[in-house]
């Protein structure tokens, strides 16, 4: 049985799915996954554990999560998002190094449109992917919040570049 429930954040409102088997997904009210499913039901206890995690990171008190995950995507999607998850609390890296560390360098961009399919926002790290010369791009949840998930971990990167592009 599939359950809903939103979660209030310091980045705005966020859509959690989870299942019997873990959090599905985790999307910001509005992007483009935010839709509903038919046969799902709303259920905020559901989230708890999801939500507790969450307001501990946004006081500074978590930098890692343990929740069961299981995201939907390609095999290659699933290494991109596993790589993903390793990349440290305030710690970043452009496409082009974590293409190196999928097993690809030269797959840069298919990187970049793997981590713009990633539907578990925040948890799984993709806002800690930026452009090689240290600008921000390519954020499903705008590059505003963004800004705001690196500043909260003190990550550093140098401006806000032209979306789409990758480095």
């Amino acid at each position: 049985m599939t359950r809903f429930g939103w979660i209030d954040s310091p980045v705005g409102r966020l859509l959690g799915v989870v299942d019997s088997t873990g959090l599905r997904m985790l999307e910001f009210e509005g992007s483009r996954c935010s839709v509903l499913g038919e046969d799902w039901i709303e259920d905020a206890r559901a989230l708890s554990i999801a939500s507790r995690q969450l307001a501990e990171y946004f006081a500074g008190d978590r930098r890692t999560f343990d929740l069961p995950l299981v995201p939907r995507g390609s095999i290659f999607q699933q290494r991109v998002w596993e790589q993903l998850r390793m990349i440290d609390y305030g710690e970043t890296v452009s496409y082009g190094e974590l293409a190196r560390r999928v097993g690809d360098a030269n797959a840069a961009r298919a990187v970049g449109l793997a981590n713009g399919a990633n539907p578990i926002a925040i948890i799984i790290p993709c806002h800690r992917v930026i452009g090689a010369d240290g600008s921000l791009n390519g954020y499903s949840g705008g590059l505003d919040r963004k800004r705001m998930l690196l500043d909260l971990e003190g990550a550093r990167a140098a401006t806000v570049a032209q979306p789409g592009l990758f480095g």
